[in-house]
């Protein structure tokens, strides 16, 4: 293992936080308890006093393809699976496209786009050193208890492709910001959209210094220019207490804020 200096200005898709020190684990590392792990910051929002950091290096960066297995470490880039995939010709990675960060996050979350997620298509995964099948960890919508450091994944091959499933889904995803952001800020609540929720209490668009609701789709908080970690929480937090004011609904962040 060793450590990193990340400019998290710089980092993070949303362009928030400071110079911290990272501790980069390598394979044969024995994982640290009191550490918290983080992928490429796209679903990122940090604060200036965050826990000690850490991240996997680029030993697991890989893709591997054995008999009927397709094996990718969890440092590996969403971009180079699905390239991988694509070359391939192995189906059920489309969704991937337009997805940020790396196969990490998507495990944590349960990462994907309307019915398709990474579940759907998992086999098992590596947890601090032990290989557990999905049906062993519980997860759905948008979350997953792995229970420790995810390392590497395993996935079942099935053959074929589908460039128009993977256009349909880029076009599904036309409707998203430019300006730096982290992802959807909050989780659809089961029978409504989040953005649709926050539209209709009146704060698309509504700006606190440079970090605002996106006009372009309500859900994204983007960073207008120099948006501070202080002004995203306070957006959120008034958009959580007017949507359960008007709703009864409790909002629920898909945004990690450490």
């Amino acid at each position: 293992m060793f450590y990193k200096t990340i400019d998290f200005g710089k980092f993070t898709s949303i362009r928030i936080g400071q110079t911290e020190e990272v501790l980069m684990l390598e394979k044969g590392d024995a994982v640290p308890k009191d550490r918290y792990l983080i992928g490429h910051g796209n679903n990122l929002l940090i604060s200036s006093a965050p826990p000690p950091l850490m991240m996997l290096s680029k030993d697991f960066d890989f893709i591997t393809l054995e008999g009927d297995m397709l094996s990718i470490g969890a440092a590996a880039p969403t971009g180079k699976i699905l390239s991988f995939a694509k070359k391939h010709n192995i189906a059920g990675f489309e969704f991937v496209s337009k997805l940020p960060g790396s196969l990490g996050g998507m495990l944590a979350m349960n990462a994907g786009v309307k019915k398709y997620e990474i579940f759907n298509i998992l086999e098992s995964v590596c947890i601090d050193g032990i290989w557990k099948k999905r049906e062993a960890i519980k997860h759905g919508y948008r979350f997953a208890k792995l229970g420790g450091v995810a390392t590497e994944a395993r996935f079942y091959i099935q053959y074929g492709f589908d460039e128009e499933l993977l256009k349909s889904l880029i076009e599904l995803r036309s409707n998203q910001p430019t300006q730096p952001n982290a992802g959807s800020a909050f989780k659809n609540p089961n029978g409504n959209y989040a953005g649709q929720l926050i539209e209709a209490i009146g704060l698309k668009g509504m700006r606190k210094g440079d970090m605002a609701w996106s006009t372009v789709h309500a859900n994204f908080l983007v960073n207008l220019g120099n948006g501070t970690f202080e002004d995203a929480i306070s957006l959120i937090a008034l958009t959580k207490e007017k949507v359960h004011a008007a709703f009864g609904i409790t909002l629920e962040e898909e945004i990690k804020i450490i």
